[in-house]
Parts: C-alpha cells; sequence; structure tokens
C-alpha cells in the first residue's frame, strides 16, 4: 500500500494513465536520449556510398537493429552484418548533438537501480556512448541488439528485460517512441507509454503518450510496485 504522504492512486496521468508497475523497460533512442542528428549523419553516408536514395530511407531505419534495417533492403552483394559493424562505429565516433530528453536523468535517477532496464536496439557500444554523451545514468540491467536474435517489433527484446529484472513483461510499463517498439511492448504484453519529445508529427495512438518526463513522478509502494504521478496533480 502507498503510505499516507504519498498521492492517491487516482491522481490523473497524460491521458489517464494510472497502475502501479513492478518494472519499467526503456527504449533508449528518442526515448530517453535524442540521437537523431547524429544516427542520419552515418545513415546518411552509409546511404549514399550504396546509391540509396536518402530522404526515402531515414524513416525506415529508426526503432530497428542495424542488421534488421540492412537485411531488409536485400542490397546485391551486401554482407548486413559487416555493413552494419561499419555504422555502428561511424555511430560511435559521432554523438555531437545527443542530448538527453528533458526531465528524463532525474527521471531514471529516482528508480530503484533494480527496477529497470534500458532494452535497445542500439549495440552495447554504442549504448554506452550515447548514454555518456547524454549524461545519462548507465542501468544495472540492459538489453542490447548483440542479446537477441530477432530485432523489433519482436517481442523477444522486452521480454529478455523482464526476465533480467526477475518479473513478468506483463506487469512492465514500457516507454517508447517509434511504432517497432510499440509493437515489441504489446507484443510482450506489457502496457506502453508513447514518448513524442523527438516527434515532429502527432502519432495516433491508444497508448498514453508523454512529450517531456518534467511532467512525471514516481511514487513507492510498500509492495516496491512503482505508480507513475503526473506532477501537475502534486
Amino acid at each position: 500500500m502507498l503510505s499516507q504522504k504519498d498521492p492517491p492512486l487516482s491522481l490523473p496521468m497524460p491521458r489517464g494513465f494510472e497502475k502501479p508497475y513492478a518494472a519499467f523497460l526503456f527504449d533508449m533512442d528518442g526515448t530517453i536520449l535524442n540521437s537523431i542528428h547524429a544516427a542520419e549523419r552515418a545513415w546518411s553516408e552509409w546511404a549514399r556510398r550504396h546509391g540509396l536514395d536518402v530522404e526515402e530511407f531515414l524513416p525506415k531505419m529508426h526503432g530497428s537493429r542495424g542488421i534488421d534495417t540492412i537485411t531488409r533492403l536485400n542490397l546485391p552483394g551486401i554482407d548486413p552484418e559487416y555493413e552494419a559493424k561499419l555504422v555502428t562505429e561511424a555511430e560511435i565516433a559521432d554523438v555531437r548533438d545527443v542530448v538527453p530528453i528533458p526531465g528524463a536523468a532525474a527521471f531514471l535517477n529516482s528508480l530503484p537501480p533494480d527496477r529497470w532496464a534500458i532494452v535497445t536496439s542500439s549495440p552495447l557500444r554504442l549504448a554506452h556512448r550515447r548514454l555518456e554523451a547524454a549524461g545519462l545514468p548507465r542501468p544495472r540491467f540492459m538489453v542490447t541488439a548483440e542479446d537477441v536474435t530477432v530485432g523489433k517489433p519482436n517481442p523477444q527484446c522486452y521480454i529478455l528485460g523482464a526476465e533480467r529484472l526477475g518479473v513478468s513483461s506483463e506487469d512492465c510499463l514500457v516507454f517508447e517512441d517509434v511504432a517497432a517498439g510499440i509493437a515489441a511492448g504489446e507484443a510482450a504484453g506489457a502496457d506502453v507509454m508513447v514518448v513524442t519529445a523527438t516527434h515532429h508529427h502527432k502519432m495516433e495512438t491508444l497508448h498514453p503518450t508523454l512529450p517531456s518526463y518534467d511532467q512525471i513522478s514516481v511514487r513507492i509502494s510498500d509492495d516496491h510496485k512503482m505508480l507513475v504521478v503526473s506532477n501537475a496533480a502534486l
């Protein structure tokens, strides 16, 4: 039970989201940090080298593992694993403009360390580099591109993230920003919060949306469940 000093469970969330969770699972790029400019510089250069229409290609690479993005293109004579490693090295070398989503650092630091994880399509070295560049805490638990055989929208990553925290994915809240990740969270049986901080256009979704972590706080119940509450209601 929540203590008397804690807000009641009926406090409004953006678009009416209220429920206690055993753990939170966060996508990284576009969800807790903004790496759009850095990622698009690396991928634009790769796409140009392979004769692709950069403007048409870029929207298709967000939210997926690099190897999955390249494999889907089915380019002749291309080794997706090798090419994905080249792009990763370019991204590791360029973290200009990588910044935290507003309020993300304070929100993550407010969470119990054993109750949250990052579940990202980025390789481990790139994830560490971007977290450092954005000044965000490195979690105890992570799932990265190397940990799964199939990337988002397959739910494998979020199921594994929950397992590493010792909870069921159905008792988790997933924070995501793009369709592939949202679908992965849904398929894992988790609830989903859509972070819209980097969106240029309104996303049509039935899930609650969050433009900034400055708008929310977390309350911990006596049974160690976490409740997201709106700061406007405090």
